[in-house]
C-alpha cells in the first residue's frame, strides 16, 4: 500500500478499521465454504466413508475445531455474518433468508481491498440476496471471477470450475498484493442425482444414519449422494491449494475452510438443531499457526471477519460483535484454549417460502458444551413450513419416505421430531443426546439449567437489540427477493437480477 493510500485510508471516518504496524508479512487468505454440510463428515472428525483429504490436509497443517457454529442454520443470514462479524439480529435485512444486504454494513473483503488487498470469489458469495438494489458494484463477497469469457464459459453456478476460477484470480492478481479469495461451492446443495454415491462404489452398509432420520436403504444411499457432493467440494479445494503451493505461497497463506450450514436432511438445515448449524471447519497458516492441533472451544462464524482483519494488520471496530481467533490459532495448545470460549450464540427467521404470508420462524439458541437451549418465538408457527409441502425442508428421497411412511412405527416419531411443532423453549443434553431428540425443557430436574441458560440468552440478546425481545416483528416484514422457483423470476444465489420478479 502506498503512503497516499494509507493516508487516505486511516483518513476514512466511516473506516471500521486501523492500519496496525506490520512486522511480518501479510498473509494471503483463502476462504473455501460448501453449502450444506454438518459437522461429522469429514474424514478429520472420523467419518470413514467421505473422502476428504484436503479438509484433512488443512486440519493436519493447521487446527481442527470441534465445536465450530454457523449464526444461522441457513445460508442467506450466516453468509451476511461472517462477512460483517456480527448476528444476523443486528444485520436488519441481511439477518433473514432472500432480502436486502444493506449497503450499510461493512464487509471483510472491502476492507481488506481498500488496505491493499486483491479480493474475488467464484460461485456462492453473500446470497440469495439482492445486493444490487442497495448499491453494492459486486456480490459483498468480492468480484466475481466465474465469467471466463476466453474459454467461452457463462457466468452460472451450474457451470463453475472453481479451480479454474482461481487460476484466472491468481493470473490477475498485481504481484505486490496479498489476496483474498472467496471459494463458494454448491456443493453439497441439493439437489442430488439420485444414486450417484453407489455409482461411485459407496457401500450402504457403510453409512451410520443420524439418529434423527430413519436408517433405511432409501436414506443410506441418500446420505451417501450426500457425501459425493461433500467430495466434489473437497477436490476444487486440493486443487486451489496446489496452485498457491506452485505459486510459492501456501505457508503464508491464512486457509479457512468450512460450510455455510448444516446437511440438507429433516432435522439438520434450517434448524436450530445440532446437525443444522454445528460445521465442520479447519484453519492453517504454516508461518504463524502450530500444526496438528484439535481444539474444543465454541467459536461463531462471527469470528472470521475479525481475525482476517488482525491477521493483515488491521484491528477491528466496534461495531463488529466477533472476536479475533487469532490468539487460538497461535497457541499451542490443544483441547480448550480459550476458558471464556464456552458458550455460542445463534437464531434463525425466515428461510423459504413456507408459511402463510411469507412469515418466518423465529429462533434464538445458545449451546454450551453440555446443553443446547433454544427460545422458540412463534411456537404456533410450523417450524418446517406449513403442512402442504414442509418446504422449510429441501425436497429428497428422505424426506419423501418420512412424508409417505409419517404414519409407521419409529417413523412417525422421528417425523413429529422433523416436522412437527416445538413448544416455546426446547432443552438437550448435547453430551448424551447428540441427534437432540429427547426434550427436556419440561423436566423437573433440568429446570435450573434452562432457567439458567434462558436468562443467559435473553441477556445477551437484550444487550445486542435484538428486534424481537422488543416484541418487533419486523423480520416478518422484510421483503422476499428470491423466489424458491426460478421460473417466477426474481434473484439467484449470485444475486442476478431477474426482471420478471416483482
Amino acid at each position: 500500500m502506498t503512503t497516499s493510500t494509507r493516508r487516505a485510508f486511516l483518513a476514512s471516518a466511516t473506516a471500521p478499521a486501523i492500519l496496525r504496524p506490520q512486522s511480518r508479512r501479510r498473509p494471503n487468505i483463502l476462504f473455501a465454504i460448501a453449502d450444506d454440510q454438518s459437522y461429522p463428515h469429514t474424514g478429520a472428525m472420523g467419518d470413514r466413508v467421505v473422502k476428504t483429504p484436503h479438509f484433512d490436509r488443512v486440519a493436519e497443517r493447521g487446527v481442527l475445531f470441534r465445536n465450530a457454529f454457523c449464526p444461522a442454520p441457513q445460508c442467506a443470514p450466516t453468509r451476511a455474518s461472517l462477512l460483517t462479524g456480527r448476528y444476523i439480529w443486528q444485520n436488519e435485512e441481511a439477518g433473514t433468508h432472500a432480502s436486502l444486504f444493506p449497503k450499510k454494513f461493512q464487509v471483510y473483503p472491502d476492507l481488506l481491498a481498500a488496505a491493499g488487498y486483491f479480493t474475488g470469489l467464484t460461485g456462492k458469495g453473500a446470497g440469495p440476496c439482492n445486493w444490487q438494489a442497495p448499491g453494492w458494484p459486486h456480490n459483498p463477497a468480492g468480484p466475481s471471477f466465474d465469467e471466463r469469457k476466453d474459454r467461452g464459459v457463462p457466468q452460472g453456478v451450474g457451470n463453475n470450475d472453481y479451480s479454474a476460477n482461481f487460476a484466472d484470480f491468481l493470473k490477475a492478481r498485481p504481484k505486490e498484493k496479498p489476496f483474498c479469495f472467496w471459494y463458494g461451492c454448491q456443493e453439497p446443495h441439493r439437489g442430488y442425482k439420485k444414486g450417484i454415491g453407489l455409482e461411485s462404489g459407496k457401500k450402504l452398509d457403510s453409512v451410520i444414519v443420524p439418529s434423527f432420520m430413519p436408517d433405511t436403504p432409501e436414506v443410506r444411499s441418500d446420505i451417501l449422494d450426500y457425501y459425493y457432493e461433500i467430495e466434489h467440494f473437497d477436490r476444487h479445494l486440493g486443487r486451489i491449494l496446489d496452485q498457491i503451493a506452485k505459486a510459492g505461497e501456501l505457508e503464508n497463506t491464512l486457509v479457512v475452510v468450512t460450510s455455510d450450514n448444516g446437511m440438507a436432511f429433516p432435522g439438520a438445515k434450517a434448524t436450530m438443531y445440532d446437525y443444522g448449524w454445528h460445521l465442520p471447519l479447519a484453519i492453517s497458516w504454516p508461518d504463524r499457526v502450530p500444526a496438528g492441533r484439535a481444539v474444543d472451544d465454541l467459536v461463531s462464524f462471527i469470528d472470521f471477519a475479525p481475525t482476517y482483519l488482525e491477521a493483515a494488520g488491521l484491528k477491528p471496530s466496534a461495531a463488529i460483535t466477533g472476536r479475533s481467533l487469532l490468539p487460538i490459532l497461535e497457541s499451542k495448545q490443544s483441547g480448550q484454549v480459550d476458558a471464556s470460549r464456552d458458550k455460542i450464540f445463534g437464531g434463525r427467521e425466515r428461510h423459504s417460502h413456507a408459511r402463510y404470508d411469507n412469515m418466518g420462524y423465529p429462533a434464538r439458541a445458545i449451546r454450551t458444551h453440555q446443553n443446547l437451549y433454544v427460545r422458540n418465538f412463534k411456537p404456533d408457527r410450523w417450524p418446517a413450513g406449513d403442512p402442504e409441502g414442509y418446504h422449510d425442508i429441501d425436497a429428497s428421497p428422505t424426506k419423501s419416505l418420512m412424508m409417505d411412511r409419517r404414519k409407521e412405527g419409529s417413523i412417525a416419531t422421528l417425523f413429529e421430531h422433523c416436522f412437527g411443532k416445538h413448544g416455546e423453549e426446547q432443552l438437550y443434553d448435547i453430551k448424551a443426546d447428540p441427534g437432540c431428540l429427547k426434550d427436556l425443557a419440561s423436566s423437573p430436574a433440568h429446570e435450573p439449567t434452562r432457567k439458567r441458560l434462558r436468562a443467559e440468552l435473553d441477556r445477551t440478546l437484550t444487550a445486542q437489540k435484538d428486534p424481537r425481545m422488543s416484541g418487533s416483528e419486523i423480520f416478518d416484514s422484510y421483503p422476499r427477493h428470491s423466489p424458491m422457483r426460478p421460473e417466477l423470476g426474481g434473484f439467484s444465489a449470485q444475486g442476478a437480477y431477474n426482471p420478471r420478479f416483482t
